[in-house]
């Protein structure tokens, strides 16, 4: 316990180190910034009583009046502070986030420039409009001309705007449509001297974004795809329905009037709710049917406008009477209402997603004797024959010379490893593949994929990260000489001395003593397990039963089964078998102890002998060499689950074991769109490895590991 708690202690210490570094080297100016307002929010006292109660506060706070009295230095005193106390915790916090967010990825330098002018800029523009409006009759422009803000956010969603072009087109988009649905639901519906400024912020900075970041550190641009699509319809179903949630908690007189008359009701609203909560769902996933009802209730709003334009219409005309209280605001959001209307038709190629039923429908595909056929044609990776087992669904190309393996989970299709495809033709099944999810509402990612994947996918535009390494043992000169090999040489000799021997076999085609050992080797490896049998890329004693997967035993003079080994056939075209893939490892815990590295060797020799030219010992998941990988998120999340599922499994540990045989390794790759998908991807991983296991469970487990 001693040393445990003194080992805690730097360590803890060092993070604190490492978060100071990083704040004073990579975000300077935030750091100040932020610090800054924390200080004097302290000194002034502002932390506790309202800045605005004060009466320094006019000399303090920006706004027309203060620059039309000639106080220009509250354009300087103004963003350090908050309006009241809690005000704090927003503005501190969404300045560190955003002003934090653009310095990270613009530069200090770059980063200062675009905060400070944005903030200056816009409020200049939000104060000059006022002037030039408060005298045209318009109520609001009059009200809020008189009022006075503090604070930095101007500046900050300036920076956060410009930074949004540094993103990845589905990311950059993403950012930008969340940053217009705040700012519009806040000018239209709450109309602020604040919300004022943001929406000029916004609207000078997201045209420059490109120009100030510059092409070389720019995201890139491209058409809207399918996703993108449907993320601007979410992006204003979401923007007009928390509009219609704030008119009915912050009744208020933004720009276009007050909302009397115009907010729904407490039942309106939440009926509005419930229909809408399934739709955004729907339409992220490109649903039909939720398309439809989002498109009846657009028009349904749509058409209530024009009937009252028609009738205020004929009023004029007539001379009739009318309360025109509310029109402007109610004509504003039906007009909003209108532009979702035709963002949804204009994208409804992007919500074809049939129905759940439909899918179910449609889903009988081809099955392994197709995969088998094309597998043996075509070749494949160390990890094709594992696409023929049961559970796989198959994507086949209309030509019917091509597929992808996928397991369906958590609304993903995980293919595991690489196409199965004529030379030439791999890059387009990736496509194609990709496509059908897309148009299916499904996740597409590709598990265990090699570098040739990752390349057809990399003009996709999506990511990848490696998930494990392949060892593979080249077979031809392979001999177990030297220092390296001598735990091998070792187990052959002790298992001449003591008689035991080495069979090749076909497991389907042993008498039953045979079998019923190895069904209880099997059992007794997983009996000591806290988990059970993993599947996927990890067969078992069902899988070994196939024919055409070749299995080692070590048998002793008296018949004891003393460990197991499957090889699975690794096909390299036009119907030949170039190697051989090790799968399930067993052995008994009181039998023979280097019973592995015999089995393994004595199969490297066997299939030299029958002309194979290379072995795969595997790839265990989540375990690979370590050497000079990127710290990215992303890499550090696989490197903890490794370690959580370490005590469970040994994956580590049978990486380690294999590196005795000198395998080169072969990195393998999640590949998947970009890290929005993430969660659900290592759902659907689990889902896959692990079907018959609850999330409780797993929740349990992940604990325990932890406390150990």
């Amino acid at each position: 316990m001693t040393h445990a708690g003194a080992a805690a202690k730097p360590a803890g210490g060092g993070r604190v180190r490492s978060t100071v570094t990083v704040l004073r080297q990579r975000l300077p100016f935030t750091t100040g910034v932020t610090l800054a307002m924390l200080v004097l929010a302290v000194a002034t006292g502002a932390l506790w009583d309202a800045a605005e109660d004060r009466a320094v506060y006019p000399f303090v706070a920006y706004g027309l009046p203060s620059l039309e009295a000639g106080r220009w230095w509250t354009m300087v005193t103004g963003p350090f502070f908050a309006v009241i106390p809690w005000y704090y915790l927003p503005m501190v916090g969404s300045f560190a986030l955003f002003a934090g967010f653009a310095e990270w990825k613009l530069g200090t330098r770059r980063a200062m420039a675009v905060t400070i002018v944005g903030q200056f800029v816009s409020v200049l523009v939000a104060t000059q409009f006022l002037a030039l409006s408060r005298n045209s009759g318009w109520l609001w422009a009059e009200r809020v001309a008189g009022s006075l803000d503090v604070g930095f956010s101007g500046g900050a969603l300036a920076a956060v705007a410009v930074a949004t072009a540094t993103l990845r087109p589905p990311w950059a988009l993403r950012l930008r449509a969340g940053l217009c649905v705040y700012a519009g639901v806040a000018i239209v519906y709450v109309g602020t001297l604040a919300d004022l400024v943001h929406f000029f912020a916004l609207l000078l900075a997201l045209p420059l974004g490109k120009r100030l970041v510059g092409a070389r550190r720019s995201g890139g641009q491209a058409a809207p795809n399918l996703r993108e699509w449907r993320v601007l319809a979410v992006a204003g179903l979401l923007l007009l329905t928390i509009a219609e949630i704030v008119m009915f908690l912050v009744p208020g007189d933004g720009p276009f009037g007050s909302d009397d008359g115009v907010s729904l009701s407490a039942p309106e609203l939440g009926i509005l709710i419930l229909l809408v909560i399934p739709m955004l769902n729907g339409l992220r996933k490109g649903g039909r049917v939720a398309w439809r009802w989002a498109v009846a209730l657009s028009a349904f709003v749509t058409v209530q406008g024009l009937a009252v334009a028609t009738i205020v219409g004929i009023a004029d005309i007539f001379g009739g009477d009318y309360d025109t209280a509310g029109l402007p605001l109610f004509f504003v959001d039906n007009l909003l209402w209108t532009v979702e209307l035709a963002v949804l038709i204009a994208a409804r190629h992007a919500f074809r997603v049939p129905s759940r039923r439909r899918l179910r429908r449609h889903a009988q595909g081809p099955g392994p004797a197709l995969a088998r056929n094309l597998l043996g044609r075509h070749g494949g990776s160390t990890l094709s024959w594992m696409t023929t087992w049961p559970r796989n669904t198959y994507f086949v190309r209309e030509d019917g010379r091509s597929y992808l393996a996928y397991r369906r989970h958590a609304g993903v299709a995980v293919a595991l490893g690489d196409p199965i495809a004529p030379d030439g033709t791999a890059a387009a099944t990736v496509t194609e593949f990709a496509a059908m999810c897309e148009n299916t509402g499904q996740v597409p990612c590709v598990f265990s994929a090699t570098e040739a994947t990752v390349a057809a996918t990399r003009e996709l535009g999506w990511q990848h990260v490696q998930v494990a390494e392949d060892n593979v043992l080249d077979l031809d000169g392979l001999e177990f000489r030297g220092k390296a090999w001598q735990d091998v040489r070792s187990a052959l000799n002790k298992a001449a001395k003591q008689d035991i021997e080495f069979r090749l076999v076909r497991l389907a085609d042993q008498p039953e003593p045979i079998l019923a050992q190895v069904r209880a080797l099997s059992e007794e490896w997983m009996s000591g397990k806290a988990m059970p049998e993993m599947g996927f890329t990890l067969g078992g004693v069902d899988e070994a039963m196939d024919p055409a997967t070749r299995v080692g035993l070590a048998v002793d003079a008296e018949g004891t089964v003393h460990g197991v080994t499957s090889w699975l056939p690794v096909h390299t075209g036009a119907g030949k078998v170039g190697g051989w893939t090790l799968d399930i490892m067993r052995r008994s815990a009181h039998g023979f102890r280097p019973v592995m590295e015999f089995l393994i060797a004595s199969a490297c020799l066997a299939f030299r002998e029958e002309g194979a030219r290379f072995v795969s010992l595997s790839g265990a998941p989540l375990a690979r060499s370590g050497d000079g990988f990127p710290a990215r998120p992303v890499d550090r999340v696989l490197e903890s689950l490794g370690r959580v599922m370490e005590p469970y499994y040994g994956f580590r540990s049978l990486h380690a074991f294999k590196a005795k045989f000198q395998p080169r390794h072969v990195p393998l790759y999640l590949a998947f769109r970009d890290e929005a998908d993430l969660p659900r991807i290592g759902l659907a991983l689990s889902r896959a490895y692990l079907p018959d296991v609850r999330l409780r469970q797993l929740a349990k487990l992940v604990s325990s590991s932890r406390a150990h």
